[in-house]
């Protein structure tokens, strides 16, 4: 079976994918694969913040419309750029197992979190990172940063940052390492929706290349996913506050921990239910209604 499959151009997208498609070829040898590059909006537009571009799905919206119009087979998206709602026709056919879903911050020096300087200057594109790092040292400076990996590290130079925050999950695949001063407890920095997660999407007609696909499917990691997901779903899938979520399966018990902050995180709203992977979803739309119960509904009207 001849496919193509559709991911975006980085470094970072380009390893994530040569990985599933090695993991498919092993599970399923009768695949040959093409990777097509694909530019999204959110690669062409580096010079605007994610949340002026469109926030949610700016990084998988061109790789989706490919998928939809027959020009690619496979997308393999990182679960954390899908918004909310995935489009009439398409469908997650496999979840792999998750990387390591912490963020990790690198510094000049090396200085850990709790000893930043008054006023350090740390660099993210991320809201929900900004909102976070904020409320535990609200005289820290957030340096809006865009750009791969690589142009992220280098501007601690070229801007003169003290640091700057990235997914752990990028870092570990691209043997970064190294370069890790600290990886932040979820306690400090609360995951983004699927961090670490890759998944696998392809069109619902296709049912054969969905159960080969499917050969993949990491259990553990859709449950947690899933109750993530129906958490943002829940909260509006274009919600411009910095939205948090982190499912975590222990034996058979699902835990699902939520945030809903004020962009400049003055105000944090956090919360956790547990349940059985089977009522993930279920478990999302409740711990959604419990932030909201908590003030997330006076924050969302506040924000228009």
């Amino acid at each position: 079976m001849n496919i193509k499959i559709g991911t975006r151009g980085s470094k970072l997208a380009l390893v994530q994918t040569n990985s599933a498609v090695a993991a498919l070829q092993k599970a399923a040898p009768e695949i040959e694969a093409e990777i097509c590059v694909i530019r999204t909006s959110g690669d062409i537009m580096q010079d605007v913040s994610l949340t002026q571009i469109g926030g949610q799905g700016v990084f998988v919206k061109e790789i989706e419309e490919a998928l939809l119009a027959g020009r690619i087979d496979l997308a393999i998206h990182s679960m954390k750029d899908v918004p909310g709602e995935t489009p009439e026709g398409l469908v997650f056919a496999a979840i792999l197992p998750r990387e390591d879903v912490r963020d990790v911050l690198v510094t000049r020096g090396r200085i850990k979190f709790e000893y930043l300087p008054k006023g350090a200057k740390i660099g993210t594109g991320s809201q929900r990172r900004g909102a976070q790092l904020k409320s535990f040292m609200p005289d820290l400076e957030i340096v809006p940063l865009r750009g791969n990996i690589d142009t992220r590290l280098k501007k601690i130079e070229t801007e003169n940052l003290t640091g700057v925050v990235l997914a752990a999950a990028g870092v570990k695949r691209l043997g970064y390492g190294e370069v890790v001063t600290q990886f932040l407890p979820t306690e400090i920095m609360l995951p983004a929706v699927g961090q670490g997660a890759l998944g696998l999407q392809v069109r619902k007609s296709d049912a054969e290349l969905a159960g080969l696909c499917a050969r993949l499917n990491h259990a553990v990691t859709e449950a947690e996913v899933t109750a993530e997901r129906a958490y943002l779903r829940a909260l509006g899938g274009g919600c411009r506050l910095p939205i948090a979520a982190y499912g975590l399966m222990e034996g058979k018990r699902l835990t699902l921990e939520g945030l809903l902050a004020a962009p400049n995180g003055g105000e944090v709203l956090r919360d956790k239910v547990w349940g059985e992977p089977g009522e993930a979803e279920a478990m999302g739309r409740k711990l959604a209604e419990m932030i909201l119960e908590k003030g997330g509904r006076r924050l969302l009207e506040l924000m228009g």
